[in-house]
């Protein structure tokens, strides 16, 4: 049987670099919430011989997320979703950001873990950002919420955004919005086995795409400048990381995240020790 990878945010980007990889072995059902960009991807894939199926369709409507995957389900075995849809802090005001990075992976998380078959899996889009926001600033202890309590969610999560000055709440939101797709990947893991099911998620760092270009200049520039590989990720990159991480050659792999940043965590922990240190010396 056909076997099907569901692809969010594949109108560009990562996402539309994800299909060309896996459109080679699966056939490909695209969802973005952007209409015309959409049918641009669905013509270059058809013109290298992977026609998709495209679903216009916004991931934070549940309704239109089971809507997509009952489409996919349509043109054969759902055994893959790469969930790279999301939004950036340039995009939109804190509620809009969390909705659409936290909910959204919910949404698209549960339609996955109803449709799919056994042995499939799912890719998480999350962040370095996640990685870099003091863990005493994510309300992880009210993440839970999200699975049953939308609303009392949404308001936990506006709270804990509300100590950051309003012109940061953003960029706040978008810290822990990804945290929330990091923790949601980790902690429903066993859940997801019960299915046969495997959920990860991959942490990019700044990735030459449009959506990532919009915060060069809000401090995403000279994070790449100052990483160990100081330049931008290639969405490609990603993409292949994605398309590994829901392949069968990775059927030992979930409830973890793996961090795709070409090292800036990592060089600004050190030079983080490094200035503690020279205080104490």
């Amino acid at each position: 049987m056909t076997r099907v990878v569901v692809i969010t945010g594949g109108a560009g980007g990562m996402g539309l670099a994800t299909a060309k990889i896996m459109g080679r072995d699966h056939q490909v059902v695209l969802c973005d919430n952007r209409g015309d960009r959409l049918e641009a991807a669905a013509a270059e894939l058809t013109g290298l011989g992977m026609p998709p199926t495209v679903v216009h369709a916004d991931v934070t409507d549940r309704a239109a997320v089971d809507g997509l995957f009952a489409t996919a389900a349509g043109q054969g075995t759902v055994s893959a979703v790469v969930h790279a849809a999301g939004v950036s802090p340039s995009m939109g005001d804190a509620e809009y950001v969390m909705t659409t990075n936290a909910l959204g992976t919910l949404h698209v998380g549960e339609a996955f873990l109803e449709a799919a078959g056994e042995g499939a899996a799912i890719v998480n889009v999350a962040s370095m950002a996640a990685y870099l926001l003091p863990e005493s600033l994510i309300p992880t202890a009210h993440f839970p919420l999200a699975l049953d309590d939308r609303e009392r969610f949404m308001a936990e999560m506006g709270t804990a955004l509300s100590i950051a000055p309003e012109e940061a709440r953003s960029g706040m939101a978008y810290a822990v919005s990804k945290a929330f797709v990091k923790w949601y990947s980790s902690s429903q893991a066993e859940r997801f086995n019960g299915r046969g099911l495997r959920i990860v998620s991959v942490s990019p760092g700044s990735v030459d795409t449009e959506m990532g270009r919009l915060e060069e200049q809000a401090g995403a520039g000279a994070m790449v400048a100052d990483a160990a590989v100081p330049r931008w990720g290639k969405a490609e990159e990603m993409a292949e990381l994605f398309a590994y991480a829901v392949s069968d050659k990775a059927g030992y792999l979930t409830g973890t995240d793996i961090l795709n940043d070409g090292g800036v965590v990592a060089s600004v922990r050190e030079r983080e020790r490094v200035r503690v240190a020279a205080q104490f010396s």
